[in-house]
């Protein structure tokens, strides 16, 4: 966590692209308080004041941080949540005309859910690049999805669901999203972990009403109505929460120049003793002297840098077998242990109701332990579920002991991305901002480490699609084996549980010394 004692606010909370103006201070105020380097003395010498943040709104708490935070949970909810429960779609394209006869239809969902994940990098980079922009992303990104579900209710071909259902609705969610991402870290600091997993349980509630809602739509009013009644109530929903996903700090400055000078004099020059009084009092009502942000090209080097390569690995590995329960366990409850109606949607439910307290728990773990002892807890309680549960599993009670063992320990393992995303920023804290350090990376933006472990986890996610057909399409140890392992599902079973195993290896890899 970044020192505190330079400035009244918290510097983790301000964006790369922010200056202080001081003269007689490192270049880069950021980089001097996570480093420990001193501030000099002499301050008596600055540049005229060119803007002035006052009485900013609190972070980690406060009405406009909890508001921030309510709104990310909504929309993860709503714009992850259709891809997630696309299942539904699916079964019901696959009987009904005019798709029936296609052999593609999973290729929908796969490009939906795909490519939000994978074009991370590209709109976090524009949007730090461009700030200004970011606060308009949420209303642009929301059109772009309705059109997208809108047009896909006029398709008849297989191939209109994937551009517009799929690519194109990928891409508006994508952008809607991005804000989310991009001022978390201004409104949470000390509770950034939690405030994650809070966000990102916003996606098990919505696998949990989104189905049962979208299935009986479904059956009632045909897939034509269903897409067009879901546009209206995207937008409804999300178009009022674009005014509370906004930054903490105003992007162009947006204080009138009276009130700086008003502030500027009441105040005078913040010192660093009176800075370290003012922390252990309140930090609500701050005046730090700064420019307005500029546009920057973040780097990218640190994603060539050993660490992160090895948590990339472990992250994309995980992501292959993570995704298979979420798509096989309603057939594998129906055709394996004679399961009929809601006690085969029950699995998923059950599955989505435990992520969203894992996501919890895992956010709270992140902010006070070691980020490769929360990947391992994470790991531990999905490989025991998957392996003793599934695997030698032969009721219906098991299997639903099972779906909420693998939702709370499976669904929690990007909860642990915060603590990523602060290891790697460290490897450019050691290094000036003109110069790589000891790894060759450059100070790094934490934001763009989600959007490569995003990126990581969305070749998974593509990945594990065909290759979970293979591993189903003979049947493989059917009658040869125990329990769900004899069942035609060995093969799945097995590979879930090995790819979570291999998943949790920064723990043993950090432990060796090479993290």
């Amino acid at each position: 966590m970044a020192s505190q004692s330079t400035f009244d606010i918290p510097l983790d909370s301000l964006p790369p692209s922010y200056r202080t103006t001081e003269r007689n201070a490192d270049f880069d105020p950021i980089r001097r308080a996570e480093t420990g380097t001193p501030e000099p003395q002499d301050t008596s010498v600055q540049e005229p004041v060119r803007h002035e943040f006052s009485q900013l709104p609190p972070v980690d708490g406060g009405k406009d941080a909890w508001l921030f935070l309510a709104a990310c949970f909504v929309v993860e909810a709503l714009v992850w949540g259709f891809p997630y429960s696309f299942g539904v779609f699916q079964d019901y394209y696959s009987i009904h005309p005019p798709f029936s006869s296609s052999s593609n239809l999973a290729v929908i969902g796969t490009c939906a859910m795909g490519i939000m994940y994978i074009d991370t990098p590209l709109i976090m980079s524009f949007f730090r690049r461009f700030p200004r922009f970011a606060r308009w992303a949420p209303i642009v990104g929301l059109l772009v999805m309705c059109f997208a579900l809108a047009m896909s209710s006029f398709s008849t071909t297989v191939t209109h669901l994937i551009v517009t259902q799929g690519i194109l609705y990928g891409i508006g969610g994508s952008i809607a999203y991005s804000p989310c991402i991009l001022y978390l870290d201004e409104w949470f600091v000390k509770k950034k972990g939690l405030a994650y997993g809070i966000m990102w349980s916003g996606t098990g509630l919505a696998g949990v009403v989104l189905p049962p809602l979208l299935e009986h739509l479904l059956s009632e009013y045909g897939y034509q109505t269903t897409l067009r009644i879901w546009a209206v109530a995207v937008f409804v929903l999300t178009a009022p929460l674009a005014w509370f996903l906004k930054p903490r700090i105003s992007v162009g400055g947006k204080f009138a120049a009276s009130e700086a000078v008003s502030n500027s004099s009441t105040s005078g020059t913040t010192t660093p003793t009176s800075n370290n009084n003012n922390n252990n009092n309140n930090n609500n009502n701050t005046n730090v002297h700064a420019a307005p942000p500029t546009p920057y090209t973040p780097s990218f080097s640190f994603v060539l840098t050993r660490p992160f390569l090895f948590y990339q690995l472990f992250n994309i590995i995980e992501a292959l077998g993570f995704f298979l329960p979420g798509i096989y366990l309603p057939s594998y409850a129906r055709s394996v242990l004679q399961a009929q109606g809601f006690l085969t949607s029950l699995t998923l439910l059950l599955l989505n109701v435990a992520s969203v307290f894992g996501c919890v728990a895992m956010g709270w773990f992140i902010d006070r332990l070691d980020v490769t002892t929360c990947i391992m807890l994470s790991t531990a309680g999905t490989v025991l579920g998957t392996f003793f549960l599934w695997g030698f599993g032969t009721n219906l009670a098991v299997l639903y002991v099972f779906c909420v063992v693998y939702g709370f320990f499976a669904g929690s393992f990007t909860s642990a991305w915060p603590g990523i995303m602060k290891e790697v920023a460290k490897l450019g804290h050691s290094g000036s901002a003109e110069t790589e350090n000891e790894h060759g990376s450059k100070p790094v933006d934490p934001t763009m480490v989600f959007a490569f472990l995003a990126l990581g986890r969305g070749v998974g996610n593509v990945v594990s699609g065909p290759l979970s057909e293979t591993l189903v399409k003979e049947l493989p140890w059917q009658g040869q084996a125990l329990a769900g392992y004899g069942s035609g599902y060995g093969g799945l079973i097995a590979f879930t549980g090995v790819t979570a195993l291999v998943g949790g290896g920064s723990f043993l890899w950090k432990r060796l010394g090479w993290l």
